[in-house]
């Protein structure tokens, strides 16, 4: 039997951790939100390519995993 991909929208797609995507916690809850913090940050081609495709346009990338990306690949 092939393994679902979890859809939860509210944990991140890279790290499984929950992702505070404000406008998930707003349609979930039926309360306004504020603006997300994602809305003034850009992703990364590269970031947004490691996004499961099962994933993509349905769950939102973390505060962590997008500040990691940011910082670019550890030094050796």
């Amino acid at each position: 039997m092939p393994v679902m991909p979890d859809t939860d929208a509210r944990l991140c797609p890279l790290c499984g951790q929950p992702n505070q995507c404000a406008m998930e916690i707003e349609r979930a809850t039926g309360t306004p939100q504020p603006p997300c913090w994602c809305s003034a940050l850009s992703f990364s081609a590269e970031l947004l390519d490691r996004i499961p495709p099962a994933a993509r346009g349905l769950r939102c990338v973390c505060a962590a995993c997008a500040k990691r990306a940011e910082a670019g690949p550890a030094p050796d």
